[in-house]
């Protein structure tokens, strides 16, 4: 078929030409692990091509036995997956959570300089310069996290004071969390309040980048604000680190999966198996010097994509594809699944992407797509 955007315009249509990526946007992994190792099957001897982002889920699907391959455009990020993996295989599980910032340290700085010597020369350079940000804890230092921060600091203590958001946070069951929820939590306040921080506007200025909402039709913060319900009654409060975040500023006693102690031992071991490489996703699948891969953690990179270009990377992906290879990715905002012209190469695991969905703990997104290779 003909192709609408000629080839000099289609590359000036990739979110690496329109975004800056020179900052940490993320600090951590804002994607449910659990999920994502459920549908991908991490075991010894597959190869997973995976979004590095903090280098969180990356680490999660090491644990399985895999073989894997973190991409990122960003010098930044793939910085935060190199200091993470050198405190894995030179700390202990609770000296790891003390420089992170999960637990309290204030030795952090005298940590980096044991690490130091692990790190690539360019992710050096960049964590020498930010001493700052390692010693109040590098889950703190991620523009997103710290457009949390603004508001669990500014606007949430106008809508609920530190007592209430305790109580939304305590073990409860799904009838205590919904008559919570219907009678405590969601007032006029909470809801006009959310739309606005949460809105387009804010969201991409303060939290994300405007050119990640360029393909979003409809409400930003009325999306959201639907499933931030569905986790704050549905799922488990106590047990989700990604709100107890949010609400708190830390995990609290949920820890995302690649922190939690049953998985130290099986990460430490497996870091070689973990190689990093800066640059697009479709890129590091065609460089790579073996015969395909098991599986793809492809985070939320096609709602950042116009469909043609959504449809080149896909085929790139695919032709690199093992048979059974399953994509894993999230809907944000934008609807996006495999391109109608490569439909026939692949299986949509419907059944299974939605009772995954069902259970995602990061729960802002709209959709969780699982499919198969033929």
């Amino acid at each position: 078929m003909s192709d609408p955007i000629a080839p000099g315009e289609r590359n000036e249509q990739r979110i690496e030409k329109r975004a800056s990526f020179e900052l940490i946007r993320y600090a951590n992994c804002w994607e449910d692990a659990d999920i994502l190792c459920e549908a991908l099957r991490p075991a010894p001897g597959k190869r997973i091509l995976a979004i590095a982002s903090a280098g969180d889920n990356a680490l999660a699907l090491l644990a399985g036995g895999a073989e894997v391959l973190a991409v990122d455009l960003s010098l930044p990020q793939l910085a935060c997956v190199e200091i993470r993996k050198a405190g894995f295989r030179r700390l202990e599980h609770a000296e790891l959570l003390a420089f992170l910032g999960v637990t309290p340290a204030t030795d952090r700085l005298a940590t980096y300089a044991r690490l130091a010597h692990d790190l690539t020369p360019a992710a050096r350079g960049f964590w020498d310069k930010r001493t700052a940000d390692i010693a109040r804890g590098l889950i703190q230092a991620g523009k997103f996290e710290d457009y949390f921060k603004k508001f669990r600091e500014w606007v949430l203590p106008w809508i609920h004071k530190r007592p209430v958001v305790a109580e939304l946070l305590k073990e409860k069951d799904q009838h205590a969390r919904q008559d919570f929820f219907d009678k405590r939590w969601n007032t006029s306040s909470w809801q006009l309040v959310f739309r606005v921080f949460f809105s387009r506007f804010f969201m991409g200025r303060l939290g994300r980048d405007p050119e990640f909402f360029r393909y979003v039709e409809g409400s930003v913060s009325e999306r959201i604000l639907d499933r931030t319900r569905h986790a704050l009654t549905a799922l488990p409060t106590h047990a989700n680190p990604y709100l107890q975040f949010i609400l708190n500023g830390n995990y609290g006693p949920a820890l995302p999966r690649y922190l939690r102690p049953e998985h130290f031992a099986a990460i430490r071991e497996g870091l070689d198996r973990l190689t990093l490489f800066q640059g697009p996703i479709d890129q590091a699948a065609r460089q790579a010097q073996h015969e395909g891969f098991d599986g793809f953690n492809l985070s939320d990179i096609f709602e950042y994509l116009d469909p043609t270009n959504c449809r080149e990377v896909y085929q790139t992906l695919l032709d690199r594809a093992r048979p059974g290879a399953r994509f894993a990715y999230w809907n944000m905002l934008v609807p996006r699944n495999c391109p109608p012209e490569l439909a026939s190469r692949v299986t949509h695991l419907k059944e299974l992407s939605q009772e995954l969905y069902v259970r995602d703990l990061a729960f802002f997104y709209s959709a969780f797509v699982v499919e198969e290779v033929r």
